[in-house]
């Protein structure tokens, strides 16, 4: 859900390379589930290796915003240089009131305006900071949980019985018998009876 919140505003905002990253980070999230609830360990694997990735996407939109290492929330990065839309956030954060002013006066600039953001109780580079670090704290969560559920996965596989096919001592044992001694009893069952003792002790 946080995921789609933050795909919608990145979508009114325009900027692509968070779309196309949101994008896959709601397939892969279906992914694991996918995986959770069809017992497949390694579509939950998938799933953990792409929370790294993800965080590490996130801690670099952290660093955009902020300006660290020479980035700046002004560029046209995260938009492909594709167009000079920034974040949705900009113009319509908290308490911000959006004014056009006409810039007809200078040459050049005719049929244009000038859009100008006062009042906001919160700059928008800081409620990306949140959506970012709330989505490293969900993806920190979300490896944890996979870890311990490919591990359950795991053990589950490793101490099911086939009928005894990993129990040293299955529950449905055979006493098989030595092949002589089957040989033996089947040749006293079809050897004819012995009646020379019977006819002394008729006489």
């Amino acid at each position: 859900l946080a995921a789609l919140e933050r795909q919608v505003f990145d979508f009114l905002g325009y900027q692509w390379a968070p779309i196309l990253a949101n994008f896959l980070h709601i397939i892969i999230v279906i992914l694991g589930l996918f995986g959770t609830i069809q017992y497949r360990p390694r579509y939950i694997v998938v799933y953990a290796i792409w929370t790294a990735i993800w965080v590490t996407w996130n801690i670099f939109i952290i660093c955009f915003y902020l300006e660290v290492g020479g980035l700046s929330k002004d560029s046209e990065l995260l938009t492909f240089n594709i167009s000079r839309h920034q974040s949705w956030w900009s113009e319509n954060g908290p308490g911000c009131v959006r004014k056009e002013a006409s810039m007809s006066g200078i040459k050049g600039l005719d049929n244009h305006s000038y859009i100008s953001v006062i009042g906001c109780a919160l700059e928008y580079r800081y409620i990306e900071v949140m959506h970012s670090s709330f989505q490293i704290l969900i993806a920190l969560v979300g490896f944890v949980y996979a870890c311990y559920v490919v591990s359950v996965f795991t053990e589950e596989e490793d101490s099911f019985d086939f009928i005894g096919g990993f129990d040293p001592f299955p529950l449905y044992h055979v006493n098989e018998k030595p092949t002589n001694l089957l040989f033996k009893q089947t040749y006293l069952f079809l050897s004819p009876p012995d009646f020379s003792g019977m006819e002394g002790m008729n006489k």
